[in-house]
């Protein structure tokens, strides 16, 4: 039973990998806990990837509102559309 609890660090960041997405099963994380007791690295790891995709989806969160906001009307569009038809008539 311990044997199957007894992890690499290979397995403990794919696990942890997993993690950020939601794809990890209670039974992974169970094992990436215990492997966290003796592998202080792996730790480290997983905070880092942690803080890491926090900061990439606040970044996607801020740019969502920024290009929202510079989106052109449709007006604007069907003018720019006509010019670009005049310019490829010519």
């Amino acid at each position: 039973m311990f044997k199957k609890l007894n992890i690499t660090c290979d397995e403990a960041t794919t696990i942890c990998d997993k993690n950020q997405y939601g794809e990890a099963s209670f039974f992974d994380k169970i094992k990436i806990q215990i492997h966290f007791l003796k592998c202080k690295i792996c730790a480290l790891y997983t905070k880092q990837n942690m803080l890491l995709t926090k900061a990439y989806k606040s970044k996607g969160a801020s740019d969502k509102v920024k290009s929202s906001s510079l989106c052109m009307s449709q007006e604007d569009k069907e003018k720019l559309r006509k010019e670009l038809e005049k310019l490829n008539t010519q």
